[in-house]
């Protein structure tokens, strides 16, 4: 067979493959589910699939109620009344919309269904219905039809989930317009500001990235510190918060790293839970154990979501002098590069905490900017045991003699006291003693106190922060 022969059949074998292409899509255009689908989207842009155009934008997944409120608050500002409705179909989680819409045409897999909703935190004790997979016909700011289509999280995607919007239209201009108003919306009500975050594994309402947190209230005398300590504390972080503008007016940084080390059981976390009550309009963003591998985005949210607090607690879990063990762990990179990337004149506060000062990497301090400020969180001294003995015990009857357990008790950290007068009161309840407040006497707090100084306690002790 020529040449010419070969392209000629060539040419009538495409006409073919295309007669039967329009003989499907004909098909599929005629009374299919499929066709009411894609009727309802090209009814509403004016214009067929082949013209339409998308624009995306895709977030982290706890982004997902901030998402929901920016394309519902956008939806209200265009007089509102607009419905949802959903696809039905496998796989719809793995196309964009224009391709499923396409794929609808081509094979009538896909059809109209109902909005997928899913429920998401949006505070400790509070939660929000947000569209898991819908669409929803609007406009754009200049009048142009659009449709906005919003997707959650796939857990299937596994680290690369996101959630995301879509916006379609015939015209590029209006549905980048879209785009930019709904990221606008997303900003102004973002329900993550002024909240108290807690990155890692959860199973609160489903939330597997980032949880929700009371925030503690705690007043000054709550605090048990050398004399001097907590004001010192205060005016690195309190302090320049109160003063940010003035600051800021003549040229002077905010960013700042607190670093708060001593003994396990000391007192870092419970100082830094007063700190979170103080700052009462800061973000708190909370990293401890494997979520540290969150860093970076918890920098990003922290810089977004300023005045904020970001927390790293046991800092050397991936901050290890690099002299000290065989390899550096890449997760110290990452906290180097996020302390050096936020603006120094973003008020944002990195307080670090750690029982082991001495093995931290020397390049945390290196720099200007990152640990600004170090304070030591010590055992307490006399004085301080008595002044936890009495804040631990005041909500029972502490009849006992302090004195004497004041002198038992040097080098004891405050969780040991903390133990010993929830043993205390243990022993008055196993005693049979039903007063109300539970009395705690001499026999009470000495039985307690020979309990946690037995040889067999040491591992205790130990876990307490205790010699």
């Amino acid at each position: 067979m020529s040449d010419e022969a070969e392209a000629a059949r060539s040419r009538a074998l495409a006409a073919d493959l295309q007669r039967i292409l329009r003989s499907a899509a004909d098909a599929v255009d005629g009374d299919t589910p499929a066709a009411e689908l894609i009727a309802r989207v090209t009814k509403h842009l004016g214009a067929p699939l082949q013209q339409l155009v998308l624009v995306a934008r895709e977030f982290p997944p706890w982004e997902h109620v901030n998402v929901h409120r920016g394309v519902e608050r956008y939806l209200a500002e265009r007089d509102g009344g607009h419905e949802w409705f959903g696809v039905a179909g496998a796989n719809r989680s793995n196309e964009e919309v224009l391709g499923m819409l396409a794929t609808a045409r081509r094979d009538g897999t896909f059809e109209p269904g109902a909005v997928d909703y899913k429920t998401e935190a949006t505070g400790p004790e509070d939660a929000e219905e947000v569209v898991q997979f819908g669409l929803v016909t609007t406009a754009a700011p200049d009048g142009t039809p659009v449709v906005v289509a919003m997707r959650g999280m796939n857990p299937q995607h596994g680290p690369m989930a996101t959630v995301k919007f879509e916006v379609l239209a015939a015209d590029r201009a209006a549905a980048g317009a879209v785009r930019d108003r709904i990221e606008r919306l997303i900003g102004v009500h973002d329900v993550l500001r002024g909240q108290v975050l807690a990155f890692g594994s959860s199973e609160y309402r489903g939330n597997e990235l980032v949880t929700f947190l009371p925030r503690p209230k705690l007043a000054p005398s709550d605090v048990v510190l050398p004399e001097g300590v907590l004001a010192t504390i205060e005016r690195h972080t309190i302090g320049i918060a109160e003063h940010a503008e003035r600051l800021r007016a003549v040229g002077q940084h905010l960013k700042r790293g607190l670093l708060l080390h001593g003994p396990p059981g000391t007192g870092k976390t419970h100082t830094l839970r007063y700190l979170m009550g103080r700052l009462d309009r800061h973000t708190v963003i909370i990293l401890t154990g494997g979520a540290m591998r969150f860093i970076s985005k918890a920098a990003e949210l922290a810089r977004r979501l300023q005045p904020s607090l970001l927390v790293l607690e046991d800092v050397d879990l991936v901050a290890q002098d690099r002299s000290i063990g065989p390899g550096t762990n890449p997760l110290l990179f990452s906290l180097l590069d996020a302390m050096d990337g936020i603006g120094a004149d973003a008020d944002v506060t990195f307080v670090l905490t750690t029982n082991r000062a001495r093995e931290l990497e020397k390049a945390l301090a290196d720099r200007p900017g990152r640990v600004d400020l170090a304070v030591e969180i010590p055992r307490p001294d006399a004085a301080g045991r008595r002044q936890l003995l009495e804040l631990y015990g005041r909500d029972v009857d502490l009849r006992a003699d302090l004195e004497p357990v004041v002198a038992q008790t040097d080098g004891v950290t405050a969780s040991f006291i903390k133990e010993l007068l929830r043993r205390a009161v243990l022993h008055q309840l196993h005693a049979g003693v039903r007063e109300n407040p539970v009395p705690v006497d001499d026999p009470a707090l000495k039985q307690a106190l020979r309990e946690m100084n037995d040889s067999r306690e040491s591992l205790t002790r130990s876990l307490l922060g205790s010699g």
